[in-house]
């Protein structure tokens, strides 16, 4: 299924429907609730699509795997060119010399650069989410405590792994505006989260423990960020610093 949008030049895209399932936070609440009254964890796959919504637009979906191919080397010889050099000095130029392809052909996907990154941060946020899916499965940690800095784990094995990730992450970063999007990234990723602790770890969903773990989920970005922005490995004193950090904004709230 395809649909219509509009990009930031203001050109009309076919964009894949599953790039933009709704994400209004009445409708995640209520799916945690049915799962938890289940006894299983939510649908976090299907949540994770709505992170960027309207923020990939590719010019040409691929339907064949050649073409699916070519679109993840485009993705990721962008992503090798962000870890060099950021991707405020990113270019299609490049990501077509890096992928070895012409420059039509990164056109025929991606209308711009800005495009190039939106689709770039949300193939970061389905990595993302798709590992937080695995880790928040019910019963897999002591407390919803540890399952939230299990979160903060999985971001950072992503800074050290995910080529690009450092720089663009889910998204927020590239702070373009207007917004397209009512909540911002790291927001969708935490009531994910939530909706994960509601759903398996016995959490009782309310408007101060979605703030409380929207907090949390912020801190972890921010402190992780700066734990990498001069070392490969990370500094492990922000990363500990972050972990303490998110104990005390969860403590006695969750």
């Amino acid at each position: 299924m395809y649909r219509t949008v509009r990009s930031r030049r203001g050109s009309h895209l076919e964009c894949p429907a599953t790039i933009n399932i709704a994400s209004k936070r009445d409708s995640l609440t209520s799916r945690s609730t049915l799962a938890a009254s289940k006894g299983s964890i939510v649908n976090i796959t299907e949540s994770s699509t709505s992170l960027l919504s309207s923020a990939a637009p590719i010019r040409n979906e691929p339907v064949q795997a050649r073409s699916t191919a070519r679109l993840a080397t485009l993705l990721d010889s962008a992503a090798a060119v962000i870890d060099e050099i950021g991707y405020e000095r990113l270019t299609t130029a490049m990501v077509a010399e890096r992928a070895g392809a012409s420059i039509g052909t990164v056109y025929r996907y991606f209308p711009d650069r800005i495009a190039v990154l939106q689709s770039l941060a949300a193939r970061n946020s389905e990595r993302l989410l798709g590992r937080i899916a695995s880790e928040l499965s019910p019963g897999r940690h002591a407390s919803a405590t540890d399952a939230v800095l299990a979160v903060l784990s999985i971001t950072a094995d992503l800074f050290r792994t995910e080529p690009g990730y450092r720089s663009v992450r889910v998204g927020d970063v590239l702070d373009l505006l207007p917004p397209m999007t009512e909540s911002t990234a790291n927001t969708a990723v935490a009531d994910v989260v939530t909706d994960a602790l509601v759903a398996g770890y016995g959490v009782t969903d309310s408007a101060d423990v979605r703030r409380a773990v929207g907090t949390a989920v912020e801190i972890a970005d921010a402190l992780v960020a700066r734990a990498f922005a001069r070392s490969t490995p990370g500094d492990a004193t922000l990363l500990a610093e972050a972990e303490r950090a998110v104990r005390a904004v969860l403590a006695d709230r969750l």
